[in-house]
């Protein structure tokens, strides 16, 4: 039997033709990204971008003319003005859910605020830091949210309108074994939500 020759197929010629179609490839990924890196830092240098934040049209997220937007930071009766501007948490001393009067004077706000915005109602969520039993750090953290939700509701808060729940130490704000970290868990924050919304 006669076998016919071997040829080179252009099966055999292709790889060698992606191999070094892949190289240039390979070799243009590296300038393409830093070409895109490049011109994404061009874009960050004009100092101006942000203008429109602060002095010229109002600060803190004001519309033109120094106009309140509503729902922003600056709006009082939005969401985010509670959290930021007036408080949405008190911190406790250790093993405590006595309020302090630093505490007291952020719920006084609480309170004001909630009073002229009854179309929110307020879940108080109770945390410990990670010292102690789980079992026992449910229990403080609704202690906690029991204390701020009392003091609401002296200071004339509709007790329908508030909620409490307790986390323990299950949702800590900071994670680590020392006092820095334990002072931040030990709180009570309040979070809104819509009036009418299971609260």
């Amino acid at each position: 039997m006669i076998y016919p020759a071997k040829t080179t197929s252009s099966r055999g010629k292709r790889p060698q033709a992606q191999n070094s179609d892949t190289s240039k490839s390979r070799s243009l990924l590296p300038k393409a990204l830093l070409l895109c890196a490049g011109l994404a830092l061009a874009g960050c240098t004009d100092p101006d971008r942000f203008d429109y934040l602060d002095g010229a049209n109002g600060a803190g997220g004001a519309g033109a003319g120094g106009a309140v937007v509503p729902g922003s930071s600056n709006d009082p009766a939005s969401p985010l003005y509670f959290q930021q501007t007036v408080g949405d948490r008190v911190l406790f001393l250790v093993d405590q859910s006595t309020l302090s009067p630093q505490a007291e004077q952020v719920l006084a706000g609480q309170v004001q605020w909630l009073n002229r915005n009854t179309d929110y109602d307020a879940v108080i969520e109770g945390h410990a830091d990670e010292q102690g039993t789980r079992e026992y750090n449910l229990a403080l953290g609704a202690r906690r949210a029991n204390s701020v939700r009392e003091y609401l509701v002296s200071q004339g808060v509709a007790p329908g309108r508030i909620r409490t729940i307790s986390y323990g130490k299950e949702r800590p704000l900071a994670i680590c074994s020392e006092e820095a970290c334990y002072s931040q868990n030990r709180r009570a924050v309040t979070v809104l939500a819509a009036g009418g919304a299971g609260v």
